[in-house]
């Protein structure tokens, strides 16, 4: 029988000639075990360690993985009752927990630097049929950005994540096998710097260890790192990254997610990326987008402008951005509501809107202002000109997070939207909102008829069933704190 990846029809010379490559990479860099990882409806890495003989086999042939992970909310319970007749009507090939299989991508084989002897390859799941899994995330945002390019243009995005660091204390609440429960505790923590004292070096300094271990990992996992910093927050910090196209960025956030938590955890630390930590006076995480299309024809940033519209002043979006980018600006105004659950999506991360937190409350755009959703950054003639969507929160699923950006952004270029004139007062009364809660964005989301076209709307069910099982537990649960220190600060 042919391998398994040709009859996925993905199978040519080469990507033969990428397998051999890393199947000798492998053999000659002593790797015994390779994780073959892929992203959740979470954006959290899951999969299998396989001895080196078998990873190498699976470069062609896949591995078999239970269908019923890719159904599982943030407390790990799957949200479908695949066991039952007609459970899983509506997701054909899941009933019964049947299997998937994992591909992996030969080129993403990277060694591990915080465990000796194991590398790591990134796969998307397929139908054993050798169709693709079109709930698969990360094939959600490929498909978006195949609909863009047939538009002539490419996304960049820069990535601006904010989380919290913390040294462990004590493990054994969350270890103890009386203490067990689903999900489980988190471990006792203390704080790695005292916050409240923005960019102090006197904290950059005090907070060097787990600084060190960050910059670290994502040097050798080879991920863009620009700058750490410390953020306003007690024991919070922020990652900044070079731009990059937008697949290759949010592959980048998956494996920085999924290594710093676990590079720091060896050495006595828990990161985590949830919005507001069990804590109090936190300050609470974001995840800002920044963004500008590519002309596919030139490689240019097509949301420069020369020279500002004609009569416009800095309040006009032409002012800055091209009649482009002043249109994918609109178009991200126009699906604000429907693609906040995408961008921020958990019950925990809708705290974050208030006024006067460097976050947005109101779907409104500003030039250079950080407290409007869309902030505008650059001026005509530079070249770095771009939008910085301040809606996210650090937990997102990057894959859906820019595929929103997209399909919203390709409604605003397609019917010639034009936003309003800058807010420079993003607090006040009088603009639209952002929705309030996980579940009114999930309502958005599905009213939003262009996202759910250009998602999916199999894509849009199904993250709405997931999430909306999260929302259901919360609801039942006694302790709403404890429900979100288990499913968040233990997990994300």
């Amino acid at each position: 029988m042919s391998p398994f990846a040709q009859r996925c029809g993905i199978h040519d010379a080469a990507r033969e000639a990428a397998c051999l490559q890393t199947a000798q990479l492998i053999e000659a860099s002593g790797v015994q075990r390779v994780r073959l990882g892929w992203c959740d409806a979470h954006g959290m890495l899951r999969g299998k360690t396989l001895m080196a003989h078998a990873a190498i086999k699976a470069l062609r042939d896949g591995v078999g993985m239970v269908g019923t992970l890719m159904l599982k909310d943030t407390a790990d319970r799957t949200a479908w009752k695949v066991f039952e007749a007609g459970g899983a009507d509506d997701l054909p090939g899941f009933a019964g927990a049947a299997n998937l299989m994992l591909l992996p991508d030969p080129a993403s084989f990277t060694p591990l630097p915080w465990q000796a002897h194991t590398g790591w390859l990134r796969c998307q799941p397929w139908f054993a049929d050798g169709t693709p899994v079109p709930l698969d995330t990360r094939r959600v945002l490929q498909r978006a950005l195949a609909r863009l390019a047939q538009a002539g243009y490419g996304l960049k995005t820069g990535l601006e994540v904010e989380f919290h660091i913390y040294r462990i204390t004590d493990t054994a609440p969350q270890l103890d096998p009386e203490l067990a429960a689903w999900p489980g505790l988190p471990p006792q923590v203390e704080m790695i710097h005292p916050g409240y004292n923005l960019q102090a070096e006197a904290l950059i300094d005090l907070a060097d260890e787990p600084l060190a271990i960050v910059m670290r990992t994502a040097q050798a996992l080879g991920l863009p790192l620009q700058s750490l910093e410390i953020e306003l927050g007690p024991s919070q910090v922020e990652a900044v990254f070079d731009a990059t196209d937008a697949l290759t960025a949010a592959d980048q956030m998956v494996l920085f997610r999924n290594g710093v938590r676990q590079a720091l955890r060896r050495a006595g630390y828990h990161a985590t990326f949830m919005c507001r930590p069990p804590f109090p006076n936190i300050m609470s995480s974001g995840w800002h987008l920044h963004q500008s299309l590519v002309d596919l024809k030139t490689g240019a940033n097509a949301c420069v402008r020369e020279a500002p519209a004609a009569g416009s002043s800095r309040a006009d979006a032409r002012h800055t951005l091209s009649d482009a980018g002043t249109h994918w600006l609109a178009g991200l105004l126009a699906h604000a509501p429907g693609m906040t659950a995408l961008c921020t999506p958990t019950i925990n991360g809708f705290a974050r809107f208030r006024p006067n937190a460097l976050a947005p409350q109101s779907v409104i755009w500003g030039q250079d202002n950080r407290g409007a959703m869309l902030r505008v950054v650059g001026a005509a003639g530079d070249s770095a000109t771009r939008i910085e969507n301040r809606i996210g929160e650090p937990a997102a699923n990057p894959y859906l997070y820019i595929a929103a950006q997209i399909h919203a952004g390709l409604d605003g270029l397609e019917r010639g939207l034009t936003p309003p004139p800058a807010c420079e007062t993003p607090y006040a009364d009088g603009f639209e909102k952002i929705p309030g809660t996980l579940g009114d964005a999930l309502d958005a989301l599905r009213d939003d008829a262009a996202l759910s076209q250009g998602l999916g709307p199999d894509v849009v069910r199904y993250f709405r069933r997931i999430k909306r099982s999260e929302i259901d537990r919360h609801a039942q649960a006694d302790d709403k704190a404890d429900f979100e220190r288990r499913e968040y600060f233990s997990r994300i």
